[in-house]
């Protein structure tokens, strides 16, 4: 699949490379993480600004995903004891780790949306004029 490897995979370094993705997909699977993830890095911020950033996302979205990066490392909830309870989230120093998966898959995208408008131009100017029967 990857040609231009030096080395060939053997089957079982191709699973194991496999595995690797897969584990990382699943820590940053749906279509929240990496934008709430991206809202945090400008500083910490309350829930209500993160749901102000990350525009479209419900409140019980964001809890749940919110939840999901703290057990993964990637973001501290601070309660502050005030009156009244004043509850942050920041980024932790592990999830500056996402900067080059992020930069490679905005990369990517940019290529991927690039690729598919080419494309779809080419069709929509090759394809003949459409018959019009009354």
């Amino acid at each position: 699949m990857f040609k231009n490897q030096e080395e060939n995979l053997s089957n079982q370094s191709c699973q194991s490379a496999l595995g690797a993705v897969q584990d990382a997909l699943y820590v940053l699977n749906g279509k929240w993480k990496l934008p709430i993830i991206i809202a945090l890095n400008e500083g910490n911020k309350r829930f209500g600004a993160i749901q102000k950033n990350v525009a479209g996302i419900a409140p019980k979205v964001l809890s749940a995903e919110l939840k999901i990066l703290e057990l993964n490392g990637f973001v501290i909830r601070r309660v502050y004891n005030e009156f009244p309870v004043l509850v942050e989230y920041e980024l932790t120093g592990y999830s500056n780790s996402l900067e080059n998966v992020i930069t490679a898959l905005r990369d990517w995208g940019l290529q991927h949306r690039e690729k598919i408008r080419a494309e779809y131009k080419g069709k929509k100017t090759k394809r003949p004029e459409a018959e019009t029967k009354f």
